[in-house]
């Protein structure tokens, strides 16, 4: 089976090689960086492809003559791509973390028949996986709580941070009002608002703050309380919350000695140094989903927690290997027949279905991405 990969970046590298190491499919990177294909160049199975993604008919040519499509695209390009897959006839897994509905090209999709599964990462992504397998083993549901973050192991001044994807779309969370489900109706918040401390295995006390993470569950799945937050090192909110109300997160330019100037652009210039990991920089991805409803009559609540690390022996980082593993293994459910519902099927519509969660999960334990789980009774 023929796969092309749309993106070679942190995330596109990790599912391309992962693809092609047992020699179940042949794997074409496409991408418009010289210098991100030239590490695919001596990768058994890899074949690298420059093409402008942000052109359609580029994206038309790459999908030409290929059996399935993943799409690892920075988030301002994300929908754009995927329409064109979609439009294209491919069917397709999709990582690219875009603002707009993913759901909206469900008609396109089956007009199309094409099975297109979306937001396939760790977050959204695993979180969805897991709530989809509570809806079939709880009822109801009554509140679902998911914890995630990726963090550098060293903490350095100032920020105590790096990012494990593209730091545009790390500011994005910073500013895209953040919506969450309380008492059955949704709720619309400030990105970064409602803040609490975590005590994480492993990590110690994390900050945890509201961003716009439940995304498909908003439609999908019909609990009275459901909100995602992001987790960072205890002090990181303050600052991001100071450069964001001082605007510089704004779009709108401001002139400076007499020159347009967009302070977004600015901020970003001046921060993805600084928030970008050296060549061997350890991380880890942190995530605890908690899920309370009712089991054979009794209330409980169930918690799964995955810790996951920087592995050293191929210089893959915790949040490429937790997004690019989980997104690989829906590559593989799909080629292998276990799920070809035609439309857009976002992740928790396949952790209904017990044979394609069980599918997921062992391929991410395989890899040494392992989620524990306990159940607690609830009074």
């Amino acid at each position: 089976m023929r796969v092309a990969v749309l993106g070679g970046g942190l995330v596109g590298g990790v599912i391309a090689r992962d693809l092609a190491r047992d020699g179940e499919f042949e794997v074409t990177v496409a991408d418009l960086s010289e210098g991100t294909l030239d590490r695919f160049r001596e990768v058994a199975g890899v074949t690298p492809l420059q093409a402008d993604l942000a052109d359609p008919a580029a994206i038309r040519r790459v999908v030409a003559g290929h059996d399935l499509v993943v799409g690892a695209v920075p988030g301002h390009m994300g929908f754009a791509t995927l329409r064109e897959v979609i439009a294209a006839g491919a069917p397709v897994v999709d990582i690219s973390f875009f603002p707009e509905d993913a759901l909206s090209l469900d008609a396109l999709a089956r007009e199309r028949g094409v099975c297109a599964v979306v937001d396939c990462g760790v977050a959204p992504g695993c979180s969805n996986l897991i709530l989809g397998r509570m809806e079939s083993e709880l009822e109801p549901v009554e509140r679902f709580v998911c914890y995630v973050g990726g963090l550098p192991v060293e903490r350095t001044w100032p920020w105590e941070y790096k990012a494990p994807f593209s730091p545009a779309d790390v500011i994005e969370e910073y500013t895209r009002p953040a919506r969450y489900v309380a008492n059955g109706a949704v709720v619309t918040m400030p990105a970064l608002s409602e803040p609490e401390l975590v005590e994480f295995p492993g990590v110690g006390t994390l900050e945890a703050f509201n961003t716009d993470g439940l995304r498909s569950l908003l439609a999908t799945v019909k609990a009275p309380f459901m909100v995602e937050k992001t987790m960072r090192y205890p002090g990181h909110i303050e600052k991001i919350r100071v450069l964001r109300e001082s605007g510089f997160f704004r779009a709108e330019p401001v002139m400076v000695a007499g020159v347009p100037v967009r302070p977004l652009d600015l901020a970003a210039r001046l921060l993805f140094p600084l928030w970008q990991f050296a060549p061997g920089e350890e991380d880890i991805t942190a995530m605890r989903v908690i899920v309370d409803g009712t089991s054979a009559g009794r209330r409980v609540r169930r918690t799964f927690e995955m810790l996951d690390r920087y592995d050293p022996t191929t210089g893959t980082s915790a949040m490429a290997r937790t997004t690019g593993y989980t997104c690989a293994a829906g590559v593989r459910l799909i080629a292998r027949g276990l799920w070809g519902r035609k439309g857009v099927s976002p992740p928790e519509f396949l952790g209904r279905e017990r044979s394609c969660y069980e599918f997921m999960m062992a391929q991410l334990a395989a890899r040494g991405v392992v989620f524990g789980e306990r159940v607690e009774p609830l009074g």
